[in-house]
């Protein structure tokens, strides 16, 4: 049978002639849903035992189903299966091929569903065990960041604001900073996980269906929660969809962040750490290039997936319930988000355990923008100086280093007692980057024993 005598062979009893060529193509999903294929499959098999429970398909019928979606299943994973643009998704080339496997047995197996909880079912099954690989490579990268701050836990680096030299950090401090991040990512991405395990399969075009079906079967046979509550909701809904993108939005934002700082930090200008040569590339004119192109193209991907977030939103901003087959342009921004989030985090978790510091460089950097101004000002007011008048004591301190060219930690005694009478022996060991560092013993902070 060719794509042209099958098209519609699945719902044209309605129409008169068959598609248009370029209207086939253009509305066929193929393409790119046929990646759902484990998962349609997995549904259609929890149906058919479902339908089998109703008393709708006898246990023949049953096993000749489920045998012959095995042997599909198959068929697509040896690459021998062949494709169809005329039967347009998915589930219609499963459909059809199973029908021409087993005969009648194959039209009977979607009795009480649509393609339109079908798919929402499938999209479901399939994001769930994407979201659980996206949260396996959070974790591995988490792992990664912890292990390479146990090691730099004494390193001492300048922490910026506004990307000027602020107070002394260790470089452990900034790294778990990094972590932080990604532990909120996690929890956003199984609290998406959650929301979205409930199971929209028996809902069938828009209204439910008249036959006996049994739908917490089916959800548990597929491993949801639930079933979904309402038939209306569960076919029109993409929220699950769009709340994974802006979890996803989130990651990449923050791996774009940790890029940057990458970035800058194996600049000749900060040289602060070095990559592994096996995350850079050179330039095909200047031989003595290192490009950290790993972290620049993690942070071009970005916009990327903040766009499939936007491309989500606007897609379903003005759609009436129930579904629309506007709907089909769900797919390709989400698969792409997830490939792309997957890349990256890959990516990084592969390459942050084999970051190598530059301590001489780091020490030397925190030293130059007076990092230790605001523990001077700490001294001062604990022997008793208001802080307005300690902030400005220490910023005419500040101002004769700048035309002396000494950092505070430089100044001999005499110097320091210039600006007040309260500044004693001993202020030399505040105004350390080790004792500034030290101090900040609290929850939350830099020291080594917080």
């Amino acid at each position: 049978m060719s794509d042209k005598d099958k098209t519609n062979q699945q719902w044209g009893g309605r129409f008169s002639e068959p598609v248009d060529e370029f209207v086939a193509r253009f509305t066929a999903s193929i393409d790119f849903d046929k990646r759902l294929y484990h998962h349609d499959i997995m549904g259609s098999k929890a149906h058919a035992k479902m339908l089998n429970k109703a008393g709708i398909l006898t246990t023949e019928e049953l096993d000749s189903i489920l045998n012959g979606l095995a042997e599909i299943e198959q068929e697509i994973e040896r690459g021998e299966f062949e494709w169809s643009i005329a039967l347009e998704d998915i589930h219609m080339n499963i459909e059809a091929r199973l029908t021409d496997k087993i005969g009648i047995a194959g039209k009977k197996l979607h009795t009480g569903r649509s393609r339109n909880d079908q798919v929402a079912t499938d999209i479901r099954l399939w994001l769930r065990d994407e979201i659980d690989l996206i949260l396996s490579e959070l974790n591995r990268l988490q792992s990664g960041l912890e292990e390479l701050a146990d090691k730099e836990c004494k390193t001492i680096m300048p922490g910026f604001t506004h990307l000027q030299v602020a107070q002394p950090i260790t470089f452990g401090h900034h790294l778990r900073a990094w972590r932080e991040m990604l532990v909120r990512d996690s929890g956003r991405m199984e609290d998406c996980r959650k929301r979205m395990n409930q199971s929209p399969l028996g809902s069938a075009a828009l209204a439910g269906t008249t036959f006996p079906i049994d739908r917490e079967f089916t959800a548990r046979e597929l491993g949801f929660d639930a079933p979904t509550a309402n038939s209306l909701d569960a076919v029109s809904d993409r929220d699950f969809a769009i709340e994974f993108c802006s979890a996803s939005a989130l990651i990449l934002t923050h791996l774009s962040r940790m890029s940057e700082e990458l970035v800058l930090w194996t600049s000749q200008q900060f040289d602060f750490i070095e990559m592994p040569d096996r995350f850079c590339t050179g330039s095909s004119i200047m031989p003595q290039k290192k490009n950290p192109d790993v972290p620049e193209l993690v942070r071009g991907k970005t916009g990327r997936v903040n766009g499939h977030l936007v491309s989500l939103l606007t897609l379903m901003k003005g759609q009436p319930l129930a579904y629309n087959k506007d709907n089909q342009e769900d797919k390709e921004p989400l698969f792409d988000t997830v490939d792309t989030v997957k890349d990256c985090l890959r990516a990084f978790a592969d390459m942050v355990p084999h970051i190598r510091s530059k301590p001489e460089n780091m020490r030397a950097a925190t030293k130059k923008g007076f990092a230790t101004a605001t523990d001077l000002a700490d001294y001062l007011v604990k022997k008793g100086v208001a802080f307005r008048e300690a902030h400005e004591i220490v910023g005419k301190a500040v101002a004769y280093g700048l035309n002396s060219g000494k950092d505070l930690s430089e100044m001999s005694l005499d110097e320091l007692k210039q600006f007040s009478d309260v500044i004693e022996d001993g202020v030399q060991d505040a105004l350390s980057l080790e004792g500034c560092i030290a101090a900040r013993a609290h929850i939350g902070g830099t020291g080594e024993k917080a």
